[in-house]
């Protein structure tokens, strides 16, 4: 065998775990008989399928930083493996955990191991690690580098989830962390971060790219092209709402989350389903707009399973409200209960399966589905509000002319806000318009939801935009 292929043969495997709902990755990394995982979501029995799909044993577990957006799997799956869980020393969490500081190397197996990078400015205990692979030689060759919330695919984890008084020190320490990165590893190494997949863990966009390399970042990415203040600046001024139940995520990672529970829960029906409505709690219709515009329980609240939904069910759901799914299938609340359960929604008050005639002895809702050139044609005929439920830079961007902006995640607390009359609510896409198009229904509006691109449709409908100057 050529020394070529001997470092061939003793090349890591490194695969991805998507969660697209949190804009999130996992990391399993291995030999071939040896794995480690990175940044494990809490639903660990995707990791251990996977596992045991490649035949290999998950020996250690590492966490990049306390998370704020996901409640963490690390704990769970290190105690059902019996891998050892690396989470930074300085960390005050209440569980065992094997302690880990910059510097500290940690041997997967004898071709494979980590090194823990010290990258502060996501958190101020932010880590990264190398991975390095010993080839037949014996020679070591980093193979990747696990950023977690630091290095994004360009750009970097947001500065301000510790609170404002801290993102000044922290922005800054994620332009020196970077920097650090890009100095001491090849230009080669892959990066691979947790965040800056849809996340808002990252700052503005991170972009569409799907794999990057140091070199690749040095060419591109704004923190390693711009001076710092410049960059310190633009990543200011790029920072904007994040989800609400954001707050209650690295308190339960400090505490050590276990396994959730994902029986299915109790089922419902009309009767309780008609008494928890009237009792306010919530009761969240997981099917798609479409269906839900067509006919839907009075009262209850669209945000689909085919969207964000545990990002923005999270963001706006009063936490702790009693909550109870309507799905077309078990299947369907069983998924929504697997994507609840990663942000620490973990109790159910029940759930019902089947349509709504199934859910409710009352007259069902229904509300009006358009387009932009439908609400051109409305324009000349009456007077309807247009409701834009984007986020306000969005909206400053570029807006349809006299409408109304209020960013769906403040929808629930602004209500109040929204004209009179009849009101045709967009966003993007039509997710968002969707979910605030069900609060208004159910706080008995005249609603009509566009369920329409605005980039592409809005301006060629010939509606009149502008942008804040």
């Amino acid at each position: 065998m050529t020394t070529s292929q001997a470092e061939t043969a003793s090349a890591p495997v490194i695969i991805p775990i998507d969660t697209p709902s949190l804009g999130d990755r996992s990391y399993l990394a291995h030999d071939g008989t040896l794995a480690v995982v990175v940044d494990p979501q809490r639903d660990i029995e995707r990791l251990l399928a996977l596992a045991d799909e490649h035949r290999v044993r998950i020996t250690h577990v590492v966490e990049t930083h306390i998370h704020n957006d996901y409640v963490t799997g690390g704990l769970a799956l290190a105690r059902r493996t019996g891998a050892s869980y690396h989470v930074n020393a300085d960390d005050p969490v209440t569980f065992d955990r094997t302690p880990i500081r910059d510097g500290d190397v940690v041997e997967i197996s004898s071709t494979l191991r980590i090194r823990a990078i010290a990258t502060p400015g996501h958190t101020f205990t932010h880590l990264s690690y190398a991975l390095e692979s010993t080839s037949g030689s014996g020679e070591t060759h980093v193979v990747a580098v696990f950023t977690g919330g630091g290095l994004l695919y360009g750009a970097t984890g947001r500065p301000d989830l510790l609170g404002h008084e801290h993102t000044d020190d922290l922005v800054h320490h994620q332009f020196s962390s970077a920097r650090r990165l890009a100095e001491e590893l090849p230009e080669g190494t892959e990066v691979l971060p947790t965040h800056g997949f849809g996340s808002f863990c990252s700052p503005g966009s991170s972009g569409s790219a799907t794999s990057s390399t140091i070199g690749d970042e040095k060419m591109s990415n704004p923190v390693l092209t711009r001076a710092e203040e410049e960059w310190v600046e633009q990543t200011l001024a790029d920072l904007e709402a994040y989800p609400a139940y954001y707050v209650h995520m690295a308190p339960a990672n400090s505490a050590g989350p276990l396994e959730p529970d994902l029986a299915a829960p109790q089922a419902a029906d009309r009767d309780a389903i008609a008494a928890r409505i009237s009792a306010g709690e919530w009761v969240v219709d997981l099917r798609t707009r479409t269906a839900f515009a067509a006919g839907h329980v009075s009262g209850s609240l669209n945000i689909g399973l085919d969207g964000q939904f545990a990002t923005y069910l999270g963001w706006l759901i009063p936490w702790g409200t009693p909550l109870t799914l309507l799905g077309e299938s078990a299947e369907q609340v069983a998924a929504a209960q697997r994507e609840l359960i990663r942000i620490g929604i973990d109790h159910l008050e029940g759930a019902a399966t089947g349509s709504p005639e199934e859910w409710s002895d009352a007259p069902l809702g229904t509300f009006e589905r358009a387009t932009f050139p439908d609400l051109t044609q409305v324009r000349h005929h009456r007077r309807v509000v247009v409701l834009d439920v984007r986020r306000s830079s969005e909206h400053a961007q570029t807006h349809i002319e006299g409408a109304v902006n209020i960013p769906i995640h403040e929808i629930l607390t602004r209500i109040g806000e929204v004209p009179s009359g009849e009101v045709w609510v967009h966003c993007a896409s039509g997710y968002r318009a969707s979910i605030a198009t069900s609060v208004l229904a159910a706080h008995g509006r005249h609603v009509v939801a566009i369920d329409d691109d605005f980039a592409q449709h809005a301006q060629q409908a010939g509606l009149p935009l502008t942008s804040a100057a």
